[in-house]
């Protein structure tokens, strides 16, 4: 993204959080191309046949995001936010498809059935909302840079300044985040 649309997207944000409705307008097309990356990024680690598109994740998280009560204060924010939110979506999705295969007041089906639609777990989602809760408790900061770098695709330098640390501590605790998380995740 140009420097000057990087500038346009946080003005519209400051815009319509002084209450212009023409700069949410304004906004959703600045933004789509983004936020389908970001979603694009956070669907490569489910499985092939997963029942949440990319668009609809788009979507589900824009709309999310424009009924949240939140200051914006530019768009490194606003993606910080929207990296988030699709990550809660997946998760909340993943618990409900969890919820629906063991039962959930559905009607019982066949064993090949069954297997069917249990093609492949969304357990791997959870552990890793598990793990990165975990990590939260420990240390929120490093939690917080590996939402950003994994689920928000943010650079060093975008991570840096939505938490603000250098890139090169972003770096540092990025490195020892990614090993304290496949320590988590291999052990379980």
């Amino acid at each position: 993204m140009a420097d000057s649309d990087k500038q346009t997207v946080t003005r519209l944000l400051l815009d319509w959080r002084q209450g212009d409705e023409n700069a949410l307008n304004d906004l959703l097309p600045q933004v789509y191309e983004e936020l389908r990356r970001l979603a694009r990024r956070n669907m490569r680690g489910e499985r092939k046949n997963h029942t949440l598109e990319t668009t609809a994740l788009v979507h589900e998280a824009y709309v999310r995001l424009i009924e949240a009560d939140v200051a914006w204060q530019d768009r490194v924010h606003f993606f910080a936010v929207a990296a988030g939110m699709m990550r809660r979506i997946l998760i909340d999705h993943a618990r409900a498809a969890r919820r629906v295969k063991r039962g959930g007041g559905a009607d019982k089906v066949g064993l090949d059935e069954a297997l069917a639609i249990a093609d492949a777990p969304d357990k791997d989602v959870i552990d890793l909302d598990e793990a990165l809760k975990a990590l939260a408790e420990k240390d929120p900061r490093k939690s917080r840079i590996l939402e950003l770098h994994y689920f928000g695709g943010l650079s060093y330098e975008e991570i840096a300044e939505a938490v603000s640390v250098s890139p090169a501590t972003v770096h540092r605790e990025l490195r020892f985040s990614k090993a304290w998380l496949h320590q988590q995740l291999t052990s379980q």
